[in-house]
């Protein structure tokens, strides 16, 4: 179920008559809530739904052992176990063919002509988002950083809490489970400020994403031609703003429908094309993944504690297991490759140039980080390194006589946008919405909700699904 779809607003209107109700106790409400996350889920595909089961039953069992076993070997084995079916489950259905195929390729390089067979798995939605949520809970036990649920009931709805079920936040245990331990309502303003998140999460993917910037993206990545410079740039721009778009889209979704239900999830985006930097760029985006792979990988890796050159190497490999999170495609490495090697000039620079950040400067060193974080964008989005290597080569202005495949009309609508996007971002990036709410007049922003309301009505139409869904 698509939180863009009108199947989905009849869907959370029952789920909210039923919550705010009183023929319900605390307990029935959690229950309601549950049964509410699997049918949600399970419209996709109602087999899929097993998977949630097992895995919610697998780190259940395995942070009540966590719990109550001393002997560090047997504690040892049940989070072995439990990282086991989560990642067991991601390589399966996410990985298989990648690793088959990459096999496939290198036995038949020694001359062997091996072909394997294609399962065609279906790919569960979210499948990666979920997998680390639940997976983070057994791990905080075993360090003891978070306590046991309390009940069963708790813990369930924790793994499949529908709005951020498919595409995140990632949320931890301690910052989700024990909202659950006592009843939540939402207050008027909290209900009110959570059906406007709602509102601009769809207006950032229904009238942004999928209006206003998709169709020039795909246009360009859909091209097998060597492409005009100004044409290449465009298409990436629409991308970079379609992914971010899309994606904040969902997040800013999630965190309105929850807190209609008086429930709290964390930001996941601060404004990150007015990054200044690339440590700074993953402060500020997908945030709930980036503090992730921080956490649980690159402090484990040895993080900045054990000297530069591992620091470097454990940067480096966080950024290529980040990259390959986001696919099972050689593209996506790249992407995280790229990023990784960002990272590292990023701090052997700092340890030799010391610059203070004005207004001035500032803005220049992110324009600077947003040009090079939309060289990364193409390997995200190319199908092939050959549609990457041929963007590339044209935004580099290295082909002078380039395929020109957009109109001007596409051209000015996608520098017009990204441009708003890029000064917005800038403007914001020390605030919050609910800062600038405050101080804005009621009336206000009661226009601009009904502008935003009637550009996602007009503007609705085959429903597209978000772009994280596919990791």
């Amino acid at each position: 179920m698509l939180f863009n779809s009108l199947s989905f607003v009849v869907f959370l209107v029952i789920v909210l008559a039923l919550y705010y109700s009183k023929l319900f106790n605390w307990t029935n409400k959690k229950r309601m809530l549950l049964f509410a996350s699997y049918i949600f889920y399970g419209l996709w595909n109602p087999p899929l739904v097993i998977l949630l089961w097992i895995s919610t039953m697998v780190d259940w069992i395995a942070g009540n052992k966590l719990t109550l076993e001393e002997n560090q070997r047997k504690r040892k084995l049940w989070l072995l176990l439990s990282m086991f079916v989560n990642l067991g489950f991601l390589v399966f259905f996410k990985y298989r063919d990648f690793m088959l195929d990459n096999f496939t390729s290198v036995v038949n390089s020694y001359g062997y002509g091996y072909k394997a067979q294609p399962m065609d798995i279906i790919l569960p939605m979210g499948i990666s988002f979920y997998t680390f949520q639940t997976m983070s809970y057994t791990i905080d036990m075993y360090l003891k950083r978070t306590e046991r649920a309390k009940t069963f009931l708790d813990f369930a709805l924790y793994v499949t809490f529908f709005p951020q079920l498919v595409a995140g936040p990632i949320v931890r245990a301690q910052d989700l489970i024990s909202q659950f331990y006592e009843e939540k309502k939402a207050t008027i303003n909290q209900f009110i400020w959570g059906l406007f998140l709602l509102t601009i999460g769809l207006f950032m993917k229904v009238v942004l994403a999928d209006t206003l910037l998709s169709d020039t993206a795909d246009t360009v990545f859909g091209s097998k031609d060597m492409l005009n410079g100004l044409d290449a740039w465009t298409g990436t721009l629409a991308f970079s703003g379609q992914i971010f778009f899309d994606f904040a889209g969902y997040s800013t979704c999630a965190i309105g429908i929850s807190l209609m239900l008086g429930i709290i999830l964390p930001d996941n985006f601060r404004y990150p094309y007015a990054a200044i930097g690339f440590s700074d760029l993953w402060r500020r985006w997908h945030i709930s993944l980036s503090t992730w792979l921080r956490d649980y990988l690159y402090i484990p890796l040895g993080g900045n504690k054990h000297g530069i050159v591992r620091m470097y190497a454990a940067l480096m490999i966080t950024m290529l297991l980040g990259g390959l999170w986001h696919g099972a495609a050689w593209t996506f490495v790249i992407w995280g490759a790229l990023h990784g090697i960002y990272l590292v000039v990023e701090r052997m620079l700092k340890t030799k140039i010391h610059i203070k950040i004005g207004p001035y400067n500032g803005i220049v060193l992110a324009l600077l980080t947003y040009t090079l974080v939309n060289f990364t964008w193409v390997f995200f989005r190319a199908r092939e390194f050959s549609t990457a290597k041929n963007m590339i080569w044209s935004m580099l202005f290295m082909n002078t006589d380039g395929e020109k495949i957009l109109y001007s009309s596409d051209i000015i609508k996608v520098f017009s946008v990204i441009s708003i996007l890029f000064i917005c971002h800038w403007v914001m990036r020390n605030t919050s919405m609910k800062e600038v709410s405050l101080k804005t007049p009621s009336w206000i922003l009661g226009v601009v909700w009904a502008i935003m309301f009637f550009l996602i009505a007009i503007s609705q139409g085959s429903g597209e699904q978000f772009i994280y869904f596919q990791f």
